[in-house]
């Protein structure tokens, strides 16, 4: 098969075109035939050598694959209720920028009616990351507030449509008027531009002084401080990513008072067992959502796999909104 591998840890440019041997679905297992590939910040990172993959599981990067079953474990897609040929989509812990990839059968879902294989692939990284952190562990409620750091990213585009679609409100930040103008179009009910307004101050604002229920942190570093000055009474503080540094500093006292709970969490090296319990709960909750076009799926661009380091300087850029697809098709 063809694949795209990290020929040594650097630019974008280390990303290689490579023939690699075919993967053999094992026990629980089924091998998908690619169509496309989401791409994501932490291949970026691993790219880079900032994150490595979890034991055991492929070299290659990619999190999240679309395409068609073509091999597996029989009994364990007949109690899945998949069958060969059926089109799906995966979470997967590695191995995703391939024309073949190995997935857990209980990672995978149907391609939700209506959406081609493009925008599938963009679907398992980002909203399995959103509903387990904003609705799991920040416990976000019909009613309450949302605070999304970043909302023309993959998550941010996710987190804005899918709080919107579950009754709250939803403020977000991003780095340009356009960027929030485009949050704004997403179902956002307010849009900060971070480089020209101080989101503490406006979330305050917006909020009446109350402050919101839950943020949802990709940044980390200085802005924990300022998201525990704007969070709510019994506001919930949810980091899953460190872009702005590891190193924070808050105001312990405002934690006690106002009970706020700070906690965070990364997907890629929990157990199997938790990620196919969020794969049922998207099947559940989120699937209906996708097929009745009450949320969509965000692609900003595609590219041909041969043209991953391309598609990787651009997320690097921070210019995107949405997601960015690499497609296997014309290999």
């Amino acid at each position: 098969m063809k694949a795209v591998e990290i020929s040594s840890f650097g630019p974008p440019d280390v990303l290689r075109l490579v023939d690699r041997p075919a993967p053999v679905a094992g026990a629980g297992e089924v091998c998908i035939r690619v169509a496309a590939s989401g791409i994501n910040r932490p291949d970026v990172l691993q790219r880079a050598g900032h994150y490595p993959a979890p034991a055991g599981a492929s070299d290659l990067p990619g999190l999240e694959v679309a395409g068609t079953i073509v091999d597996g474990d029989a009994a364990a897609m007949q109690a899945a209720g998949f069958q060969l040929g059926d089109r799906v989509c995966a979470l997967v812990a590695g191995g995703g920028y391939a024309e073949l990839c190995v997935a857990p059968v209980g990672q995978c879902l149907p391609v939700p009616q209506g959406l081609t294989d493009i925008e599938a692939a963009s679907l398992p990284e980002t909203f399995f990351t959103v509903w387990s952190n904003v609705f799991d562990r920040g416990r976000l409620q019909a009613g309450e507030t949302l605070l999304v750091q970043g909302g023309t990213s993959g998550i941010g585009v996710t987190a804005i449509q899918l709080a919107k679609a579950l009754g709250a409100t939803v403020i977000a930040t991003a780095g340009s008027d356009a960027k929030c103008a485009a949050c704004l179009a997403l179902g956002a009910d307010h849009a900060i531009n971070y480089k020209t307004q101080d989101f503490q101050t406006e979330a305050l604002r917006l909020t009446d002084g109350r402050g919101v229920d839950v943020v949802l942190d990709m940044v980390a570093g200085g802005y924990v401080a300022k998201e525990v000055q704007c969070l709510a009474e019994d506001g919930r503080l949810v980091i899953i990513a460190v872009q702005g540094g590891v190193q924070s500093e808050i105001n312990a006292g405002l934690v006690l008072r106002k009970r706020l709970t700070i906690t965070g969490s990364t997907l890629r090296p929990r157990p199997m067992a938790f990620k196919q319990a969020i794969a049922q709960a998207c099947l559940q909750r989120v699937w209906p959502l996708l097929e009745a076009g009450k949320i969509k799926p965000v692609v900003h661009s595609v590219f041909a796999a041969a043209d991953a380091a391309k598609a990787h300087a651009l997320m690097e850029t921070n210019q995107h909104v949405g997601k960015i697809v690499l497609t296997w098709g014309s290999l």
